[in-house]
């Protein structure tokens, strides 16, 4: 066990470490200080790999999947109160409902279906997450989101006709494709469409997003090391 417990990443310093390369990857960007959100990606961490996390004062969270934070997050919610969820992974529709109970933020909102699935479960919790539209970017048949040609028409259906609070957008650029043109197109669709947040950047890419103007970045293997 002693040996295990030397081999585990120090997440509350490699969360420190994070936070410091944003810091500065804000203002070389001349951004405004805190102008730049990390989420912990915490998925597939136990609650207890998370807990030093919380411990060192970061609050907010990003999960794949329902069940799994259905499984860890109510527990360590009831210690920290004030930490934030995000759901940064692909949502079934059957299950809009308790992603609406359990997370503050969902940023995978990718076809009419699951919008529709949405504002019908915050009407019946009475609660509404920020919401984020998901954008394929590279238009990979693999992936989630929206195609760009059809994501102008998506924004509007669900802000007019569905009331949803649609806050900003979300992108997964192609792994062997050059980051920063995803980042910029994304940025653009925002422009035009009046969203102030993006979501975009993980662990290989995050300084180039925050460049691109990422509000959000979502940050897992450099935290927690490699997934289990």
């Amino acid at each position: 066990m002693a040996a295990q417990e030397i081999d585990q990443p120090d997440v509350a310093a490699n969360l420190a470490t994070v936070k410091a390369e944003i810091a500065a990857e804000t203002e070389a960007a001349g951004r405004p200080a805190g102008s730049v959100t990390l989420v912990a990606v915490a998925k597939t961490q136990s609650a207890e790999r998370i807990r030093p996390t919380l411990e060192a004062g970061h609050r907010i969270f990003g999960e794949n999947r329902v069940q799994e934070a259905e499984g860890k997050w109510p527990g360590l919610k009831a210690d920290y109160p004030d930490a934030r969820l995000h759901l940064i992974g692909p949502l079934q529709s059957n299950k809009a409902r308790p992603a609406v109970r359990l997370f503050d933020v969902i940023e995978t909102v990718d076809r009419p279906k699951l919008a529709g699935a949405l504002a019908q479960a915050m009407e019946k919790e009475g609660r509404r997450p920020d919401v984020f539209v998901q954008v394929n970017t590279g238009e990979e048949e693999q992936k989630h989101g929206i195609p760009p040609g059809e994501v102008d028409a998506f924004i509007r259906a669900c802000i007019e006709d569905l009331l949803l609070p649609v806050k900003g957008l979300m992108c997964i650029p192609p792994i062997d494709e050059e980051p920063s043109l995803h980042f910029a197109l994304l940025r653009e669709i925002a422009r035009r469409n009046g969203l102030d947040e993006l979501s975009m950047g993980m662990t290989a890419d995050y300084p180039i997003a925050v460049r691109f103007g990422a509000t959000i970045v979502r940050v897992g293997t450099a935290i927690f090391g490699a997934r289990p």
